[in-house]
């Protein structure tokens, strides 16, 4: 079964590979620079061409939400926005929904300040657990009329078509998404606007370099004033053609697969040549079956479930640390990765405080197991769980659809990789 087949099925089972994994598989394009691009295209006067993109529920969301607000966006092919604005947003007249989508959610909060009216943001089950608090606290500091439910959305934003510049700070430890999202909005302030962190701590740091260089591209220069402040002067970005590289996080669960199989994976993009942080899983996953025993995962956080998974089959323990985001994204990941590695053998993770303690185990590799991996409709837990079924057999994975938020054909990818995935249902009982 092939195509939308894969995601509209209730659960696959991966069928152990006899061999190495060899071929080549392209990852879909970055979701973090996508979803940048289309908001700084739809600030900027002018036509942008956005070639390389993701197209995936998180990037619908944003497109959508962007329609929403006056702002045309075509799709002219698989992987091209074409963004043609005037540079304004205009009230949607309805609640934004944006599913699960936190960068589309956390950069719009900031962005519809610059509306002239009411903007409600909202999300799904999942969305409405996830932190936003400290954004809205920096947004009413700059003297936007901002609210949340309990620091969480839906957000509501009271906008009058601008706002202030000045000093604002942020608590940038839960997520580096509240400093981008401040960061692309702060040109179009009044007045300068200095952006400082209330603390070193910051949720992925390399994050922040990816907003700073897609500013750049649409024409805004960011003073970095020290490790914890940023500058921005009044400005207006200007539109641009944009070439978006592949998802370094996407990537990952190839380099783990080409690892665990002893295979030879071409990806059409070297490991070094990647911007985004989670690129620098490449020098761990290199590492395998002899990965280090502590990982620090605070500036990879989206690799972690692929690390842990693939420490399950390396020669010795491995702790994860610096993760304790990692509790606050689509799901608990720290629980679930816990819980997910345990039902393939008891007593195989276990969590400790914040950390993940994998205890490898290269004996799982052809070992048969009854294991049903809940996903908790998290696309990274679904992917890097489906790594575990290369080597074990009885790995059955649910929800398999929750894969396009990020990455719609990674059931195609594998297949064509050579993998054999059997569709079946939640009871385990399998067909082919």
């Amino acid at each position: 079964m092939y195509g939308t087949g894969y995601l509209a099925a209730s659960a696959l089972t991966i069928t152990p590979v006899s061999g190495p994994l060899s071929g080549k598989a392209m990852p879909p394009g970055s979701k973090s620079i996508t979803n940048r691009a289309l908001l700084l295209a739809a600030l900027a006067k002018g036509r942008s061409h956005i070639t390389g993109a993701l197209k995936s529920d998180d990037t619908r969301l944003m497109a959508d939400a962007l329609r929403a607000m006056g702002v045309p966006v075509e799709e002219p092919d698989v992987t091209t926005f074409v963004v043609d604005s005037n540079g304004h947003l205009q009230s949607p007249g309805k609640p934004l929904f944006l599913g699960n989508a936190g960068t589309a959610t956390r950069f719009l909060a900031a962005a519809v300040a610059l509306v002239n009216g009411e903007v409600v943001l909202d999300g799904d089950e999942h969305m409405r657990k996830r932190p936003i608090g400290p954004l809205v606290v920096a947004l009413r500091s700059m003297g936007v009329d901002a609210e949340s439910i309990g620091g969480c959305p839906p957000v509501t934003v009271h906008g009058t078509g601008g706002f202030r510049g000045g000093r604002v700070e942020i608590d940038g430890a839960l997520s580096s998404q509240y400093v981008s999202a401040v960061l692309m909005m702060a040109p179009l302030a009044s007045g300068p606007v200095e952006i400082a962190l209330t603390g070193p701590q910051i949720g992925a740091r390399g994050y922040v370099d990816l907003t700073l260089s897609s500013m750049r591209a649409f024409g805004v220069e960011v003073e970095h004033v020290s490790i914890a402040q940023w500058r921005v002067e009044p400005g207006a970005y200007r539109a641009t053609d944009y070439h978006v590289e592949p998802d370094a996080s996407a990537a990952t669960y190839l380099w783990a697969a080409e690892a665990l199989t002893g295979g030879s994976i071409d990806l059409g993009v070297a490991a070094h040549a990647f911007t985004q942080p989670d690129a620098r899983a490449y020098g761990v996953i290199s590492k395998f079956p002899r990965m280090p025993s502590v990982i620090e995962g605070s500036q990879m956080q989206d690799a972690i479930p692929t690390l842990a998974v693939l420490a399950a089959y390396n020669q010795t323990q491995v702790r994860f640390t610096g993760i304790a985001n990692l509790r606050v994204k689509e799901c608990d990941r720290i629980h679930a990765l816990a819980q997910g590695l345990n039902r393939i053998r008891r007593g195989l993770a276990e969590e400790e405080g914040d950390d993940l303690i994998v205890h490898g185990n290269p004996k799982l590799a052809g070992a048969h197991v009854d294991a049903r991996i809940d996903s908790f409709a998290d696309h990274r837990i679904a992917m890097s769980f489906a790594l575990a079924g290369l080597k074990t057999t009885g790995i059955t994975i649910l929800d398999p659809r929750c894969v396009a938020k990020t990455f719609p054909g990674y059931w195609d990818t594998l297949a064509a990789l050579g993998v054999e995935l059997r569709v079946a249902d939640e009871n385990l009982e399998t067909s082919p």
